[in-house]
Order: structure tokens, then sequence, then C-alpha cells
């Protein structure tokens, strides 16, 4: 199954990032780097030093939790999703956690 994208907009900076719902395959084949891409570098680094401690097996944790914290930490700095509400039921009942709606101007 195909996993979803949020696509979540900043309200003072105008910013649309993309985020990914479920499974990270990205970080499955490729570890810390792409949370360096999309400049997460709070978790790239924790991802990096936590694999480089065991060897490599945290990566089997962060590949399943990943973009749930990635979603988070963008809710955290003020974005606000602007897609449609099935879009939005359905990540949240896929990840836990409730998406702030962009508000009507």
């Amino acid at each position: 199954m195909a996993s979803s994208t949020l696509n979540l907009k900043h309200p003072q900076f105008e910013v649309i990032k993309q985020a990914p719902v479920g499974f990270s395959w990205t970080v499955f084949f490729f570890g810390f780097f792409p949370p360096l891409f999309r400049g997460d570098w709070k978790w790239g680094l924790i991802i990096l030093v936590a694999s480089v401690c065991t060897f490599g097996l945290a990566v089997l944790v962060f590949i399943f939790i990943y973009n749930k914290l990635y979603i988070q930490s963008l809710i955290d700095q003020g974005y606000t999703s602007v897609d449609s509400e099935h879009i939005l039921k359905a990540a949240e009942a896929k990840i836990g956690i409730h998406i702030p709606r962009k508000k009507d101007e």
C-alpha cells in the first residue's frame, strides 16, 4: 500500500512542505540523509548518532516512526494542512495525532 502525503503550509512564510504519512521508505534506504535534505537537522542528527551507536539497527525503528516525528515537528513550527478533510481524517487515523487545518481567510 502506498503511503499518502500531507501538504502543510506555514501561515506566516507561505511555505508549503510535503510530509509523507506512514512507513518511511527513504529512511529505510538512505538512513539519516532524508531528514537532512528536508531541513530536519534535529532528527537527522539523532538518527545518525543512534545508527552509529547501534551499528545501524536504530534505522529499523526510525523507518516506522520518522514520518510521524517529521509531521509533528512541522505542526510544532506552526504549519497547518491545506488538504481536504477526507485526506486529513485518513492521515489522523493512521498516525494518531490531530493535524491543524488552515483557517479560512
